[in-house]
């Protein structure tokens, strides 16, 4: 998932274009295999207003008791910078060139999958993962997107980030656009995207097709 709106009077373009670029291209890459599950592909509004589209999806979903295996919410994943902003206690690369992935401790198979498949698909790419406790509430940063309605829904899921503001100036601002984003990188995160879906969804072929 990743969600459409931007703040107004920002383009947008990590913020968040970049996750809705990276959701698109890797269902082009997954068309044309099958899968023992379910694949959704689900663009959200309303993030930038208090994840109401994505509030309303966890929260029918919950009502309607759906089995989801797990949610791969994108949230600015193009932008890299040779600065990093860490927050106290939380160990990770210093230069801005890394893929984060924050799960709560339900998600922790999600992490380790994203972990993994991100290895094997693209070995270049630098990962640092995070697994919270209580849903992330110690920690606010953490939930600032839509993984975090299916947190509190009860449902596995992830948030998949170039970190935002912590590494990209342009957060909310006019000057996140086109020209600021590192494509080579975001087509990396778009693969290991794609890769971990197939693994979790389980497919009936062995391997991704070329391109």
């Amino acid at each position: 998932m990743a969600h459409y709106d931007t703040k107004p009077g920002t383009p947008g373009a990590d913020d968040n274009a970049s996750a809705v670029a990276a959701m698109i291209e890797a269902a082009r890459m997954l068309a044309p295999m099958r899968f023992q599950r379910t694949l959704r592909f689900v663009g959200f509004t309303l993030e930038e207003y208090g994840y109401l589209g994505s509030r309303h999806f966890a929260r029918q979903a919950k009502r309607e008791r759906r089995e989801i295996v797990g949610v791969l919410g994108l949230e600015m994943v193009g932008f890299t910078s040779r600065r990093q902003r860490l927050l106290p206690g939380i160990r990770a690369r210093k230069t801005g060139d890394f893929i984060g992935v924050v799960g709560n401790r339900k998600s922790r198979m999600l992490v380790e999958a994203f972990v993994e498949s991100a290895r094997e698909a693209v070995p270049s790419l630098p990962v640092e993962s995070l697994v919270v406790g209580w849903n992330g509430y110690l920690l606010p940063i953490v939930r600032l997107s839509d993984h975090a309605p299916f947190w509190d829904a009860g449902f596995p899921a992830v948030m998949i980030t170039d970190t935002a503001f912590l590494r990209n100036p342009h957060y909310h601002s006019v000057s996140d656009t086109l020209d600021t984003l590192d494509l080579p990188f975001l087509t990396q995160v778009t693969a290991a995207i794609a890769a971990t879906a197939a693994h979790l969804a389980r497919p009936a072929t062995t391997s991704l097709p070329a391109g």
